[in-house]
């Protein structure tokens, strides 16, 4: 892999564009390894977690939720926001009791990424939540979730018939298929 300082680009003007509650947007101007001139825009949008609910009945809760920016209902492992002065895990917690109005005995970091990296700064913490009990908190007034089982067996076909369109439920499914040996559909 080549060395990062070798294809580092250098910002040598930044232009905020705008400065929302969980995103601003930057257009910036930034200089190449090969000396020219290109712009970048970047999201700097507040790290999230992502939890996928394990049931002990070999089946896994999701959300489903209306999301605007793609005028759809979408079927996702519960998520949320990190917020300020949270860890990771104390907000992995929270949006559980939020959305699912479950509490984990057990949480395990499954991984992370970033959501977009050619252009968002968004990191996304993934966990899998194990041993669910009953534990709610109010959900934010902005949302309206409603949480939805799904057994191991159907994973394969809602990834593969493009019923999941979320990142970060793809990648947790995904690495759940191949933790429990789940065969994709054909």
């Amino acid at each position: 892999m080549p060395d990062m300082n070798d294809l580092r680009e250098i910002c040598v003007n930044e232009n905020r564009i705008f400065d929302g509650h969980i995103l601003s947007l930057r257009a910036d101007d930034v200089k190449t390894p090969s000396g020219h001139i290109a712009k970048r825009e970047v999201v700097e949008h507040k790290s999230a977690v992502g939890m996928l609910a394990v049931t002990n009945n070999r089946s896994v809760l999701l959300v489903s939720q209306y999301r605007y920016a793609v005028d759809e209902m979408t079927l996702e492992i519960c998520a949320g926001l990190i917020e300020a002065g949270e860890d990771p895990y104390t907000a992995a917690e929270r949006e559980l009791q939020e959305e699912l109005k479950v509490k984990a005995g057990k949480l395990i970091k499954i991984g992370g990424f970033y959501a977009s990296p050619g252009f968002c700064t968004e990191y996304v913490t993934v966990f899998a939540a194990y041993d669910l009990e009953s534990s709610s908190l109010p959900q934010d007034e902005d949302e309206n979730v409603s949480s939805i089982e799904i057994e191991f067996e159907k994973i394969p076909k809602l990834l593969q018939d493009g019923t999941i369109r979320d990142s970060k439920t793809f990648a947790a499914l995904s690495w759940l298929m191949a933790k429990e040996g789940i065969v994709p559909a054909t």
